[in-house]
Parts: structure tokens; sequence; C-alpha cells
């Protein structure tokens, strides 16, 4: 995994067997498509997630272009955003919920996590 905090999409399921063995990191998966209106609507609000929480990496996942890994994960619905930590899912939040997703990320980081504070 590379420092470069931006946001990364991954591009097959080699990238994401990859980033799932990560350990000691909190990794954010943001499940989408380019068709999913409340997926465009909440984008500018994970970025500022992904900038207020450095213990976290985050990668978008276009189910579309990589179906095969959707279908692992089990998305039904865009977005989701899958928590996993020790390549272990720790939390899953459904639908364009930016509060929920920030909960869910204080709840599975540790002491002295960076947060937003709005």
């Amino acid at each position: 995994m590379s420092d470069n905090k931006a946001i990364q999409t991954l591009q097959n399921t080699k990238e994401f067997n990859e980033v799932i063995k990560v350990k000691g990191s909190l990794i954010i998966f943001d499940c989408f498509s380019t068709w999913c209106g409340p997926c465009k609507v909440i984008d500018p609000q994970i970025l500022k997630l992904s900038q207020a929480y450095s213990d976290t990496y985050f990668y978008k996942l276009n189910v579309d272009e990589v179906p095969d890994v959707a279908q692992k994960l089990d998305i039904r619905f865009v977005p989701t955003f899958l928590l996993f930590k020790d390549g272990e899912k720790v939390a899953e939040v459904v639908g364009a919920k930016p509060k929920a997703l920030e909960d869910a990320i204080r709840a599975n980081l540790g002491c002295g996590a960076t947060h937003s504070s709005n």
C-alpha cells in the first residue's frame, strides 16, 4: 500500500486481494457505480472523511468494473461502504449516510484518531 493518502480506485481483483491483506490499518471500501446519483452526491463528503481520518485508507470500488469483487463482498446496493481491519469486515454502511460512516470509522479506530469537527 502506498503512502499516498488520496482515495485510490481498485481496478481489479488482484489489487483488492493485496489491499485486504494489510494488517493494522482501517481500510474503507466505497462501493459505487457511475450511474448512482447518491454516490455522486456523497463523494465530496467521502473526500473530507479521507482527509480528516489520517489513520485510515479509502478505496473506491466500481461495482460495474469489478463485478467479481462486488459479488464476493455481496454488494446489493450502492453506495455501500465496507470497513475492514486485519482482513476482516468490521462494519458496513449501506446508503449515502456520511454521519453513519463517520460513526463506524470512529468506532473502529483506536485512541488518537484524527477526526473532523463537524
